[in-house]
């Protein structure tokens, strides 16, 4: 069999692979993670799926390094190089409260510590050089960055998003002492638009990233290449793959890598299914990510939180939360039951695995509430029905209840959860759940996904197939894509088409090359006086009132009305894509089943609850809806 293409996801319990041979046909794999380090379950599964090395053509990876490196704080020490009387952003961020009411909750300390920050004598204003960097400047800042023994070195000047001119020197001068161009990185080369803080934070977050991603993709591909598999590319937050070597000097850029594979495999298969509009939730073993889809493609908007961390870099627009089928049930201080977010992971997983665990988690309440067992599941394991029922008893002996009472109450903690996160990615962004399709995958999505239906108010559920190692599609099916950015700060109205082309072009060409590429832009656009942008599509031959435009009818369908106000253009995206690989085609669902059932599928379990009825879809999974006859 020869494989064209071949996608590995890594999760907190399971790493999933689906590969795609010659024929179109797709064939998956899964076996427990192996948290100390990720390379050996990618050879494990590797080795599962039974092909000899040389008959695959590519591996995709979709990694949590860089996800893993911000939660446990486990990245290199960056010393940040700062314009001299803005070197405390880190510390101010937006003057904001990690909480409003709780006055004892503090944000996550920066990445980089005050102490690691030098001043940097020179100014650049919103009119030009208002200090220059001079030699004598330079070489303070290269000597005073280069002894405070840094891994890395953060270069992120005042205004630089609209004048390089002094970061570039600095860089240059930096990267001439340490000799190693991936040591330095400059804001202007991640990030050259405005917000000081997000552009600053985001330089720090590549800073401090860049090394680790970079020792561990270096190790993955020589275990690869040391067992003849070919070198591996890795996904993006924003939905494309790009070579490992490239992955590793766009750390920062990796940190949604696996949820981005199940929001491009899922977007791909909606458009297969005709279903324009779409929820998705994608519930495994740790963590639960809730996605859009809107008019046939995964949401991508810039920037958002990771780990308390600011990362304004594109990606798709998940929100995560921690109720995946390893999640543990536990008592508060005042009684209440709770769920995650701790997390019985793979070592040792839920009590009905076997394998020493003893606390009561989601996958253990499904088991006691007979929704999956009796069966070997995923990575060999078999569900131990006692062992889930007594750890589920432990926690009913704290509330005072009985143990299938405790169970449903755990089931339903966890679907309360993921809900809050499901009207969080639509209410707020315009888009009414209630006309949307809920699309459920993840090895416990499935049992979720009518649930979460009723909750919000929607009728229809697709749950795809392959929907326990979707995720691993997305990033066998994955375009490699390459992009660029570039500042513009114009008002719509004093755009013509020949400045905004010449724009873009200058994107496109900073992008890169990549192989029957093809290239897609847009400008984040805002009111006048607006905190935030949408993304706007843009075409060679549009002038900014085009672009203004087209701005007011998606400000209109997302925020539902319009102002009196000027259109401002902050920056210009460009992507350029190679073609992506069709999804591999399956098997039509399982026959017609009214609930309440349960149905087993080769990678989940699929619960159809009472009122519900679940019939086969025509190019694979079942669609399920409520109230059908």
């Amino acid at each position: 069999m020869r494989v064209v293409s071949v996608g590995i996801d890594v999760g907190g319990t399971f790493t999933d692979l689906l590969a795609i041979d010659a024929d179109g046909r797709a064939h998956a794999r899964k076996v427990p993670s192996t948290p100390r380090d990720q390379s050996e379950g990618i050879l494990d599964v590797l080795r599962a799926l039974g092909v000899e090395p040389s008959r695959i053509e590519r591996i995709v990876h979709g990694s949590t390094v860089a996800t893993n490196m911000l939660l446990e704080r486990t990245g290199a020490r960056v010393a940040l190089c700062a314009t001299e009387g803005a070197t405390d952003l880190l510390e101010l961020r937006r003057q904001d409260r990690a909480s409003l009411y709780d006055l004892t909750r503090h944000h996550p300390a920066p990445l980089a510590a005050h102490q690691d920050v030098v001043a940097v004598a020179e100014r650049i204003g919103p009119d030009g050089v208002e200090r220059a960097l001079d030699a004598d400047a330079i070489d303070h800042a290269v000597s005073a960055a280069s002894a405070i023994g840094a891994e890395s070195v953060a270069v992120a000047l005042l205004h630089s998003y609209a004048d390089a001119r002094h970061e570039q020197a600095l860089a240059a001068a930096l990267r001439e002492r340490a000799g190693n161009d991936a040591a330095v990185v400059a804001s202007h080369e991640v990030l050259p638009e405005i917000r000081e803080y997000e552009r600053t934070a985001t330089t720090v977050a590549e800073a401090y990233l860049r090394p680790g991603v970079g020792r561990y993709l270096e190790r993955l591909a020589s275990r690869l290449g040391d067992a003849s598999y070919p070198p591996p590319a890795v996904m993006t937050s924003a939905g494309g793959m790009r070579p490992a070597k490239d992955a590793a000097r766009a750390a920062a850029a990796l940190a949604l890598s696996g949820p981005a594979g199940g929001m491009v495999a899922a977007a791909a298969l909606a458009r297969r299914a005709g279903i324009p509009d779409a929820l998705t939730i994608d519930v495994g073993g740790t963590s639960a990510d809730a996605g859009l889809i809107v008019d046939g493609e995964a949401l991508v908007e810039p920037g958002g939180e990771i780990a308390g961390v600011p990362i304004a870099l594109p990606r798709v627009m998940v929100e995560t939360v921690s109720a995946g089928g390893g999640s543990v049930a536990w008592v508060d201080d005042g009684g209440a039951l709770r769920v995650g977010p701790r997390s019985a992971g793979a070592e040792p997983g839920p009590a009905a695995y076997g394998r020493g665990g003893t606390r009561a988690t989601v996958t253990d309440a499904h088991v006691v509430l007979g929704h999956i067992g009796g069966r070997e599941i995923s990575g060999g394991v078999t569900l131990d029905a006692a062992l889930a029922r007594e750890a589920v008893a432990r926690v009913a002996g704290q509330l005072g209840v009985d143990v299938e009472r405790t169970a449903r109450a755990i089931v339903a903690a966890a679907d309360a959860e993921i809900a809050r996160a499901l009207r969080r990615v639509s209410v707020e962004r315009g888009i009414d759940p209630r006309r949307c399709t809920l699309i459920a995958f993840g090895g416990a999505g499935p049992l979720h996904g009518c649930t979460l239906a009723e909750r919000l108010g929607m009728t229809d559920v697709y749950v795809p197939p392959f929907a326990g190692v979707l995720s691993a599609m997305g990033l066998a099916i994955a375009s490699q894509r390459s992009e660029a950015m570039a500042s513009v700060m114009r008002t719509a109205d004093a755009l013509p088409a020949s400045v905004l082309a010449a724009v873009m072009t200058d994107v496109a060409k900073r992008a890169g090359e990549v192989e029957r590429g093809s290239v897609r832009w847009w400008a984040r656009v805002r009111y006048a006086g607006q905190g935030h942008e949408l993304d706007v599509p843009v075409e060679k031959g549009d002038d900014g009132a085009a672009v203004a435009a087209r701005f007011a009818e998606l400000h209109r369908a997302r925020a539902r009305f319009v102002l009196d106000r000027p259109v401002e253009i902050v920056s210009v995206r460009g992507a350029v894509s190679a073609p992506a690989l069709a999804a591999p085609g399956a098997p039509t669902g399982t026959a017609e089943v009214r609930g309440p059932a349960t149905v087993a599928l080769a990678d989940a379990t699929l619960l159809v609850p009472r009122g519900w009825t679940a019939k086969p879809a025509p190019h694979g999974g079942s669609l399920l809806r409520r109230g059908a006859a």
